[in-house]
């Protein structure tokens, strides 16, 4: 196992609805990345095809114009697109952590696709309880998805925007001995000056809190709002301040709550690097550990179901025996 590495989080706006160049971006950015000698990159939520903004924006009735566009560019596990990027790991010998709308069957997900350096499957996720208007537009995930995975670059764990002020879930994460968190967000451009909770700085501090209570690396990457989506999505003068292009606050933070790069503007599209030692998460460890000598399971303690949850469930009856 790796301990002492490279990482990388993406700071870019999406092709927007349109997966086939959002795939062709997301390669060139994977391929710079590994250029630079990076060993993971981290891609912000549904990156691929874009975050429907427009949930935000009007109506239900309104923002139908955009769901059949949004469904068809949407990715299956598997399909064409999920394998290009798949592929793209393994030519560049990089572990990928991609953020997308997963389609299964009739229903949309917000998912993360995990995969190693020469492009196996890590883990396909999903966003356990997507957040208020998201509610419209996406399905859940189930105990399944919140989970830890052993990897070259140590253990690997992901979760997506408001899932990170959900305090049994991020529990339920540390416990499984975290030492990579991606954090993927979509971008910090709606309802500026107006919803503090949607903020960048509200919710860089949940990232950075992250860190610090789980004393891991966590890498958050996050997307801009580029002028074009600004012309799709904005039909009205009264909509102009709800959303504002940019909103790239990418950041990576250490285990002991530390930025550790320097931030880029929030209009520049561009990729963030740090370099990680595994060794160091000891260090944090040893003053904060909340899973282990800083816990008290006689006082408090989590109750996590972490078994996939199937819709239907088959069974078959032996009629020799009833008989």
């Amino acid at each position: 196992m790796k301990k002492v590495y490279k990482v990388a989080a993406v700071q870019a706006a999406p092709e927007f609805l349109d997966i086939e160049k959002g795939v062709d971006k997301a390669i060139t950015l994977i391929e710079e990345a590994a250029r630079e000698g990076a060993s993971l990159i981290a891609f912000p939520e549904v990156w691929l095809p874009g975050y429907p903004w427009w949930i935000w924006l009007d109506s239900p009735a309104w923002g139908m114009q955009f769901v059949s566009r949004y469904f068809a560019n949407a990715i299956e596990v598997g399909d064409v697109h999920y394998e290009r990027l798949r592929q793209a790991a393994a030519d560049n010998t990089i572990h990928v952590v991609m953020g997308f709308t997963e389609r299964a069957g009739g229903s949309l997900y917000i998912s993360q696709a995990l995969f190693n350096d020469i492009g196996e499957i890590i883990a396909n996720r999903r966003k356990l309880k997507p957040t208020h208007a998201e509610r419209t537009v996406f399905g859940e995930g189930d105990g399944s998805h919140i989970a830890v995975h052993a990897t070259a670059l140590g253990r690997l764990g992901a979760l997506c925007c408001a899932e990170h002020i959900q305090p049994l879930s991020k529990y339920a994460m540390f416990s499984q001995n975290e030492q990579i968190h991606v954090a993927s967000w979509p971008s910090f451009s709606v309802y500026r000056g107006a919803a503090f909770k949607l903020s960048a700085e509200a919710n860089l501090a949940a990232s950075q809190v992250y860190a610090l209570e789980g004393q891991c690396y966590v890498l958050a990457p996050c997307a801009l709002v580029s002028k074009e989506m600004i012309d799709l999505l904005i039909d009205s003068p009264a909509k102009q301040p709800l959303l504002l292009e940019g909103g790239g606050f990418t950041m990576i933070f250490g285990p002991d709550g530390a930025p550790m790069s320097q931030a880029l503007p929030e209009t520049q599209e561009g990729i963030m690097y740090a370099d990680v030692d595994l060794d160091f998460i000891g260090v944090a460890k040893a003053a904060y550990d909340p899973v282990g000598h800083y816990s008290r399971p006689d006082v408090l303690k989590l109750m996590f179901n972490g078994s996939a949850q199937e819709r239907v469930q088959h069974f078959e009856i032996d009629h020799a025996k009833i008989e």
